[in-house]
């Protein structure tokens, strides 16, 4: 290779960047948990005809590619459709309802961008086998308990709903195979504006009049009980409309007994999200402090997993997207600024103390605090303490002559720069406490 460097799209994470993700991983992992899911994890390949189909007009970023014995393979698009697969495969094996969680890597070959990647990994959270709408209220609730969890100040998580979308093209005289152009075109919004939107309608055939009426209702804002009652009284000639706000309603009304403040989700009809196996609920978080688009987003998909099962099992899930998580993270300083993983660095005062020394660092080990041991006995003292620092330690311990014989360790706080004598017996004890 003329130039050494990774695949386009595809990043590597040194240590600072993998303690936060593996921090946002944790964190999520316990916010999961405490909602009684379970883990999942499936292959990272799938036979090419398990994904095919299901995605939309985003198939063509799917990677496919031939194994040896001829079968046509692909990459994992995103945890959906594999999950799809898995609850089809071992049905007899899960009880239903059933509430699980999966992370891993997904491929796209999309464009890179910042926040979009052609390796990205996902964290996801789905409750397979309940139509209720308290399953989808607590997928809501999930995740904004993780983005508070993980520290984010300010979001708003919009809802809405598939057949509210249909039920603003059907009001605007629109028939059901314009509806899909409408989709399309609403999906845009955040990025178009409503001018944009509005000439990508009436690009698609959309009467001029049409137009207008459909970016009217679709810019209705307020919070969740003013702007459903609203289409309530605009839509309340389509049925499926109807349905489909009683449904925000009761999902509203669910959020609310289980404590969600009502500044951290709003109904919001201009919300479409792409991705064609949506059936009802559709969600995203927003943040002031990416505008790139969405934090992340779900929503309901009752028809997919019978596309593998030949029955209707209702699903509703989210996919957390930890790249795009870790990058405004990042930003924010939110989550730790550790530059690596030890908490203390065993300094070795010379070549006749190692045996000492290496005896702390086993005995801090055995204490349960991460713990470096210098490798060059003959290095000095003050080279030890700058690696010490370098590598994020927070303490430094020295074993000379002098402490030896007193039965002591001079402990230094590399953030401080204080150094005191303490007690061998109690040095694991005063680590672990500061």
């Amino acid at each position: 290779m003329a130039t050494i460097q990774n695949i386009k799209g595809m990043r590597d994470h040194l240590p600072q960047a993998m303690l936060l993700r593996q921090h946002i991983v944790a964190t999520l992992q316990q916010v999961c948990e405490r909602y009684g899911f379970d883990p999942l994890q499936s292959p990272v390949v799938e036979y090419a005809e398990v994904l095919e189909g299901k995605l939309g007009d985003d198939e063509k970023l799917i990677y496919r590619f031939e194994d040896h014995g001829g079968r046509q393979l692909a990459l994992r698009y995103d945890q959906t459709v594999p999950l799809a697969r898995v609850v089809a495969q071992y049905a007899g094996q899960l009880v239903l309802p059933w509430r699980r969680y999966a992370y891993g890597p997904s491929y796209r070959g999309e464009r890179p961008a910042r926040g979009r990647y052609r390796e990205f990994y996902q964290f996801d959270a789905d409750i397979v086998g309940s139509s209720s709408p308290l399953a989808d209220a607590e997928i809501v609730a999930l995740l904004c308990e993780a983005l508070s969890a993980l520290g984010f100040p300010d979001f708003v998580t919009m809802l809405n709903h598939r057949q509210l979308i249909g039920g603003i093209a059907r009001t605007s005289g629109l028939d059901e195979a314009a509806a899909g152009g409408v989709y399309r075109a609403i999906d845009k919004f955040d990025k178009l504006g409503a001018a944009g939107v509005q000439e990508e309608l009436l690009r698609s055939g959309v009467a001029p009049r049409a137009a207008e009426q459909i970016l009217a209702l679709v810019q209705i804002e307020g919070d969740a009980p003013a702007v459903l009652e609203e289409l309530a009284a605009r839509l309340a000639n389509d049925e499926r409309a109807v349905a489909a706000v009683a449904n925000l309603r009761a999902i509203s009304e669910a959020l609310v007994g289980l404590g969600i403040p009502a500044e951290r989700y709003t109904v919001a009809p201009r919300l479409a999200r792409g991705l064609a196996y949506y059936t009802g609920l559709v969600f995203e978080a927003i943040t002031p402090h990416w505008p790139e688009g969405s934090l992340l987003g779900g929503g309901r998909y009752d028809e997919l997993i019978g596309q593998f099962a030949k029955r209707s099992i209702p699903t509703v899930g989210l996919a957390f997207g930890i790249d795009r998580l870790h990058d405004v993270m990042e930003q924010l300083g939110l989550g730790p600024q550790a530059t690596g993983t030890a908490v203390a660095f065993v300094t070795i005062f010379g070549p006749e103390q190692t045996q000492a020394s290496m005896a702390l660092a086993r005995e801090l080990r055995a204490a349960g605090i991460n713990t470096l041991l210098c490798l060059e006995p003959t290095t000095a003292l003050g080279k030890q303490f700058k690696e010490a620092d370098r590598k994020g330690a927070r303490f430094a311990l020295v074993l000379g002559p002098d402490e030896l014989a007193r039965d002591t360790v001079v402990l230094k706080d590399l953030r401080t720069g204080v150094q005191e004598h303490v007690e061998r017996s109690s040095v694991s004890a005063k680590v672990r406490s500061s």
